[in-house]
């Protein structure tokens, strides 16, 4: 047997622990207020079936006014028949309040569990549609009038224009610079001091390109930042 059937087998045992002990107290208290013979076994069942019934409404159709109300009706009932068999009440000489709750008990029951069954859980609001929208109305064309050619003012001559000069062309720009990395510009400053402590001269940007292996572009940037 598992550990997940030995738990729910606790938890049934419990709720029939509880459940017999929660009946006995409310027929106590019924056979006391009065209630004789098979009378005093209905209350504990009117009692514990309302419980249930609001419990499953609260359950299936959501928090209500009406579930809650009648939950918290059958539960007081409920504890408060435990609480008043545990010494706190003498079974012997019942007061006469407590008689009148008990001899009406069950036309409270039938009430609230009547609203239960056949009572319908609200729903929203129907929404109204929206009224038809009114139609745009479209500004009719103007036709524009012809003008008339007596009223136009006579064309005056353009002036002659004057030769145009030519035009300067425009200064080849500057190839975009290359970007190279600082420990690149790093390495070929010390190639280059190395080739001028051992020949004297400068070092070319040939030389330098083939000194460091670098296509011909990234040589001639490199030789720009050197100098």
């Amino acid at each position: 047997m598992t550990r997940s059937a030995l738990r729910v087998d606790a938890v049934l045992v419990q709720a029939v622990i509880a459940g017999a002990l929660s009946f006995a107290h409310l027929h106590d208290l019924a056979a006391a207020a009065g209630q004789d013979g098979w009378k005093a076994w209905a209350y504990p069942v009117s009692v514990d079936l309302l419980l249930v019934a609001a419990w499953r409404r609260l359950r299936t159709d959501g928090p209500s006014r009406l579930a809650w109300c009648w939950f918290l009706i059958a539960l007081v009932a409920s504890l408060g028949a435990n609480v008043a068999t545990a010494g706190l009440l003498d079974l012997n000489d019942v007061p006469a309040w407590l008689r009148i709750l008990v001899a009406a008990w069950p036309a409270l029951a039938f009430m609230g569990g009547t609203l239960l069954a056949h009572s319908s859980p609200a729903s929203p609001a129907p929404t109204t549609p929206d009224p038809d929208p009114v139609p745009e109305v479209q500004p009719e064309p103007t036709i524009a009038a012809e003008p008339d050619p007596a009223l136009e003012p006579a064309a005056v001559p353009a002036p002659e224009e004057a030769p145009a000069l030519p035009t300067a062309e425009p200064a080849p720009t500057p190839p975009p610079a290359v970007p190279v990395p600082a420990a690149l510009v790093d390495h070929a400053r010390k190639v280059a001091d190395d080739h001028h402590a051992r020949t004297g001269a400068r070092i070319d940007t040939d030389t330098l390109r083939a000194r460091l292996g670098v296509p011909p572009h990234l040589a001639d940037a490199i030789a720009a930042q050197l100098t």
